[in-house]
């Protein structure tokens, strides 16, 4: 592979993080009159001032810039991070029965109280990011004892796992489906994905052997219970007792598990986990390779179901693309696979950046024409998925000195 495409793609990709998705957010998302963040940004930028506050869209933000001052020790990073993590931990913490509550009114009282599960794990993934950007040891803390409560209360003993949501008080939930478009079942690829995700990071910061035994215990549940030996690819929800209750396939989940799988089990130090994980992780991205391009319009598909594969384009897919195919390079030389990284990146650049408000669209349709509509900030449109795939890149080129 070229070395100079890639360094001109990294040269882009940093261009694209520091010159529009970080620089978006700092413009547009600071809530000045209630705190934190603005609820939702319209594509066209109406900011609806009255909208909810989700903790995943915080806990998000607390990520990315964390990440953001880690990488280049910005003030302006520094002061997106430190006014996350402070509305996190005034509003979003419980501060009787621990956890995080699901969604506040734009002026901080809580609206839904329910434990969801991966709303734990990405407040984990900010808060250990946090400490590994500032050496804050209360952010540490924080996330310390979120991960206690979560082994404590959504662990399930018997047939091992994370299950999907409990009430503030940690009891049972007759609804515990994340968004509707989720199935209301005992348990997720999703969540679990991110908690795998969330542990990855917190052990990075705290090398605990409890920690490293739960991660440990996550990677293996993934691959004994979660991915479809046959056909290489997560199944996404199930019964208690780990029993898949859906045939859909998810290519953005795909592939975004490929790596993330894969760093989880680099994390450990394990190298026979890592050895047997390498495997898995490149037959995903193998199969996403195979069956989930848009050979003729480009981008990834979003999902299949049986044989109907839906051909709506989401952004996220397309940014877990270029980080996937990267890492499936790095771990084979095969040039098909940066290209491929490359396409997904072009895609990007044609359909899904906006060039005139700045951001990106939530995605396309199957024609490859760029939808407009949808929300530029909401509880679920964050700078986690596009910031990551450039911090991703640039540490993964960089540093390789290509």
């Amino acid at each position: 592979m070229d070395g100079k495409l890639i360094n001109y793609m990294v040269e882009e990709l940093e261009s694209e993080l520091k010159d529009d998705i970080l620089q978006f957010w700092i413009d547009n998302a600071v809530d000045k009159d209630n705190g934190g963040f603005y609820g939702y940004i319209s594509s066209d930028l109406t900011i609806d001032k009255t909208h909810e506050k989700a903790a995943v869209l915080n806990a998000r933000i607390l990520w990315t810039y964390s990440k953001a001052y880690s990488l280049y020790k910005k003030e302006k990073y520094l002061f997106m991070a430190k006014r996350a993590y402070d509305y996190i931990s005034d509003f979003f913490i419980d501060k009787v029965n621990s956890g995080v509550y699901w969604l506040l009114d734009y002026k901080g009282n809580v609206l839904n109280s329910k434990k969801q599960t991966y709303a734990l794990a990405f407040a984990i993934y900010g808060l250990s990011e946090f400490y590994l950007a500032t050496g804050r040891k209360d952010s540490l803390v924080k996330a310390i004892e979120l991960y206690k409560a979560l082994e404590s209360n959504a662990c399930d003993s018997v047939n091992k796992g994370y299950y999907e949501a409990r009430s503030f008080n940690w009891q049972t939930l007759e609804d515990v489906s994340l968004s509707p478009a989720d199935m209301n079942v005992s348990k997720s690829m999703n969540t679990h994905l991110h908690i795998m995700e969330a542990y990855t990071n917190l052990y990075r910061a705290w090398k605990d052997d409890g920690l490293k035994s739960n991660l440990e215990e996550i990677i293996n549940i993934t691959i004994n219970h979660i991915i479809n030996p046959e056909k290489h690819c997560f199944n996404l929800f199930f019964d208690e007792k780990w029993n898949p209750v859906s045939e859909k396939v998810s290519f953005g989940h795909d592939i975004e598990g490929s790596w993330l799988l894969y760093e989880a089990a680099e994390v450990t130090g394990n190298k026979e986990l890592i050895e047997k994980v390498r495997e898995i992780s490149l037959s995903m991205a193998q199969r996403v390779f195979q069956k989930g391009i848009d050979k003729e319009n480009g981008g990834l598909f979003y999902e299949q179901d049986k044989d109907v594969i839906e051909t709506f384009k989401d952004w996220w897919p397309q940014a877990e693309a270029v980080v996937g195919f990267s890492n499936a390079y790095q771990l084979t030389g095969n040039d098909s696979f940066m290209i491929e990284a490359f396409n997904m990146w072009n895609f990007i650049k044609s359909h899904i950046i906006d060039k005139v408000n700045g951001e990106w669209f939530w995605g396309t349709s199957p024609d490859g024409l760029t939808i407009t509509k949808g929300e530029k900030a909401g509880p679920w449109k964050c700078p986690y998925h596009n910031s990551r795939m450039c911090f991703e890149i640039i540490q993964r080129f960089k540093k390789q000195n290509v």
